[in-house]
């Protein structure tokens, strides 16, 4: 699909969230749009820590949002490229408002320091974020939801949201940020200091293997549903294609996050995506 094609949302998500970009390609046509303007909401939310200076700051502008969607839902929505999209998605499929009510709550956790005490706690937050989001992509393709649709949207978002925090684990270090569950920093003896300089370590990497063994499960669960799941369906499930992809680059790299492959698509990604569907597999 060429730029000229694309609405602004969608030249968006290809630049911000190429892979996500990439499984709306075989989304039904009448879906692509609102699965565009859905990815771009959470590319404005996902963002918020990174676009301002100061917590008190990130809240007004999540606050802002959370008024812009009820806005939407009042049939009042404001004068803003994705504001106005989300809006035709949500009335054109009828998006539930506490899917976005959620994301937008959840991502005030960005603004704190406080660094999930347990796994189970991070999984809540990547629930909340990653999986609500996926759900709200599924109410877009699927008319119909039935159980094992939700069971393999909760735990293929729960695989991809903790994908793409071992990914984002030096963009976080960056900005001395810590998403790793203290009870493993505590298990493995991670050093902060050694993370905020950008260096990797075996801890580290031991730490990321745990990590990618969890989110490993959640997509042995989340296919388990396969045989329940109409095609129509899947375009937003094929993100575990991808999954699949970077957890091996993870395991040829001893799983060290800071390897630089981690960060880009590769071209085979196209077609194992086009593999994958035709297969009607995720």
């Amino acid at each position: 699909m060429s730029n000229n094609a694309l609405s602004p949302c969608g030249q968006d998500v290809k630049v911000n969230d190429y892979d996500r970009y990439l499984t709306c390609l075989f989304a039904p046509e009448e879906c692509r749009n609102a699965l565009f303007a859905l990815y771009a909401f959470n590319q404005e939310i996902a963002k918020t820590a990174e676009v301002v200076s100061e917590p008190l700051t990130g809240m007004i502008r999540l606050q802002w949002w959370r008024e812009s969607v009820q806005g939407i839902y009042d049939n009042s929505p404001r004068k803003h490229i994705v504001v106005e999209a989300l809006s035709d998605a949500i009335h054109q499929f009828s998006l539930e408002q506490r899917l976005f009510d959620k994301i937008i709550d959840s991502r005030e956790f960005d603004l704190d320091e406080e660094v999930p005490a347990t796994l189970t706690s991070l999984e809540d937050y990547v629930e909340s974020t990653s999986s609500s989001l996926l759900t709200a992509a599924v109410e877009i393709t699927a008319s119909n939801q039935t159980n094992s649709i939700h069971k393999a949207v909760k735990h293929m978002g729960l695989a991809w949201g903790i994908l793409g925090l071992v990914r984002a684990i030096p963009f976080h270090a960056e900005r001395k940020r810590i998403y790793i569950p203290r009870e493993l920093s505590n298990q493995y003896n991670l050093d902060p200091k050694e993370l905020f300089e950008l260096q990797s370590s075996k801890a580290l990497c031991d730490i990321t293997k745990v990590l990618t063994e969890r989110l490993r499960d959640h997509l042995v669960h989340a296919r388990s549903f396969r045989q329940d799941i109409p095609k129509n369906v899947m375009s937003p499930l094929l993100v575990g294609v991808l999954a699949d992809q970077y957890i091996s680059r993870l395991e040829d790299n001893d799983y060290d996050p800071f390897y630089p492959s981690l960060s880009k698509v590769t071209s085979s990604s196209t077609w194992r995506l086009m593999w994958a569907n035709l297969r009607s597999r995720y």
